[in-house]
């Protein structure tokens, strides 16, 4: 399927691996021109080698500070401005309300919520002027239904949802389109670090799908979110998550 994004400029942040990379992969096989990013030079390399004509940039996204030099490195790369940004961070430490202290909510906000506040501030106004771009934000299933043991995840990944919703209602006559998309159970890293690997038939088993979720399959369908054929499609937060959310809305 033509997704109509051929040629235009893409940046994923935190894409060295798991959902960013196959997002930046699936952009990539769209005919994007792709920036990745990560924080290890080895392995933004080795991921930077596995998708096309891809532009790797060492950078952390876990300050504003890091966040806004990321886009503006980005820019410098392309040499134009970015028409497609799809912002990824990793996860701030497990813990429950108990166990977490006042300050890591703050190193948290920082990472999970402020980067994209960040990113969107470098990017959305030269869209508006273009009057053609897409923000995607990777976020969580937790934000509408919180998981346990990740209180610091579930709560700034709520921040970003709110941030993202009202900005799009503010910028959709301006032919950008803001949007985010929920990831649940699926094979990358972070799943692994949070439930053990040696618990992952039994995890599958709470999924309605009854499988982890493929992330190769997670990013193409963020890469539809930013094709020209969802361009009717803003102020969502859709869920790729198997069936694990039940509620009604």
């Amino acid at each position: 399927m033509d997704l109509g994004i051929s040629g235009k400029t893409a940046l994923v942040s935190a894409s060295s691996a798991g959902l960013g990379f196959a997002s930046a992969l699936a952009l990539a096989e769209a005919g994007c021109k792709t920036v990745i990013s990560g924080r290890n030079e080895e392995r933004l390399m080795h991921a930077a080698s596995k998708i096309p004509n891809a532009i790797p940039i060492t950078a952390d996204v876990s300050t504003v500070k890091g966040s806004q030099a990321l886009v503006q490195d980005a820019k410098s790369q392309l040499g134009t401005n970015v028409d497609i940004l799809i912002t990824n961070a990793g996860g701030p430490p497990t813990g429950t309300f108990a166990s977490t202290d006042v300050d890591q909510y703050l190193t948290a906000i920082e990472l999970n919520l402020m980067s994209v506040v960040a990113m969107c501030k470098e990017t959305v106004p030269d869209m508006q002027e273009k009057k053609w771009g897409r923000i995607l934000a990777i976020t969580s299933i937790s934000v509408r239904q919180p998981i346990p043991n990740i209180m610091l995840s579930n709560t700034a990944r709520a921040g970003v949802t709110g941030f993202l919703k009202t900005m799009a209602l503010e910028i959709a006559s301006d032919g950008v389109t803001v949007n985010s998309i929920q990831p649940g159970l699926h094979a990358t890293d972070r799943v692994l670090e949070v439930y053990g690997k040696e618990n992952m038939e039994d995890l599958a088993q709470t999924v309605p799908a009854q499988k982890i979720g493929s992330a190769n399959d997670f990013g193409k369908v963020a890469a539809f979110l930013c094709s020209e054929q969802a361009n009717f499609i803003t102020g969502a937060a859709i869920p790729v998550a198997g069936g694990t959310y039940g509620g009604l809305q």
